[in-house]
C-alpha cells in the first residue's frame, strides 16, 4: 500500500508507475550513497542502478541533492508519526524529537548527505526544506497543542534545537540515537522552566 507521499514528488503528481520509478530511484540512492559516499553519487549512477534511463531519472531530479533531499523528506514523513494524544506534553515533544532524529540512524552515509543536500540552493531542495521544516514544526505543535502559524517561543526554541541537532549529527559529532536522546533531554530542560 502506497501512502501520499509515494504518490508525490517535488515536481508533480507521480502515476503509479512513475511512483514505483521514483522509488526504484530512491533506494537506489541510498545504496550508492553507502557505497560511495555524497561526493561520489550522481543521478547517473543512481539511474543506473535501479535500472532507469538516465534522462528519465534527470524528469524528476534535477540534482544528486535535490534526490537526497527526496529520499528524507520520504523518510520523515513515514517514520515520524503524530503525537500520542494520551501522552504528557512533554512525552508527545520527545516523541517526536525521538523519530525525527532517527529517520536517518542506521542508515550509513545518509545522515551526512542530508546535512549537506538541505543546505544547497536548488529551487527544488529548497521546496523540500520548507516541506520539511513545516511537517516538523507541525508534529512539535501538535505535541506542544501550539499553533503552527502562530508559534509559541517554546515551539520556536525546540525548532532550532532540532536543527542544531540534526546539523551536529549530520557533521558525524554524534550518532543519531545520541543526538535523540540529547534532544529529548534538551526539550524537558525547556519544558521544565
Amino acid at each position: 500500500m502506497s501512502s501520499p507521499v509515494s504518490q508525490e514528488s517535488t515536481r508533480r503528481r507521480l502515476t503509479r508507475q512513475q511512483a514505483e520509478t521514483v522509488a526504484r530511484l530512491t533506494d537506489a540512492a541510498v545504496e550508492v550513497l553507502n557505497a560511495e559516499g555524497f561526493e561520489g553519487l550522481t543521478v547517473r549512477s543512481v539511474a543506473k542502478l535501479a535500472g532507469v534511463a538516465p534522462a528519465t531519472a534527470y524528469t524528476y531530479f534535477s540534482s544528486k541533492s535535490h534526490l537526497v533531499a527526496e529520499v528524507f523528506w520520504r523518510r520523515l514523513s513515514a517514520g515520524v508519526s503524530q503525537p500520542d494524544p494520551t501522552a504528557s506534553k512533554a512525552e508527545r515533544v520527545a516523541q517526536v524529537l525521538r523519530e525525527v532524529a532517527l529517520v536517518v540512524a542506521g542508515e550509513g552515509q545518509l545522515g551526512g548527505a542530508v546535512t549537506v543536500a538541505l543546505l544547497g540552493t536548488y529551487p527544488d531542495v529548497e521546496h523540500l526544506r520548507i516541506r520539511i521544516g513545516v511537517f516538523i514544526r507541525r508534529r512539535l505543535a501538535e505535541a506542544l497543542e501550539d499553533d503552527p502559524e502562530n508559534p509559541s517561543p517554546l515551539l520556536d526554541a525546540l525548532e532550532m534545537i532540532y536543527a542544531g541537532g540534526l546539523v551536529h549529527a549530520g557533521m558525524g559529532h554524534m550518532t543519531y540515537e545520541e543526538t535523540s536522546e540529547r534532544l529529548v533531554a534538551a526539550a524537558h530542560l525547556l519544558m521544565e522552566k
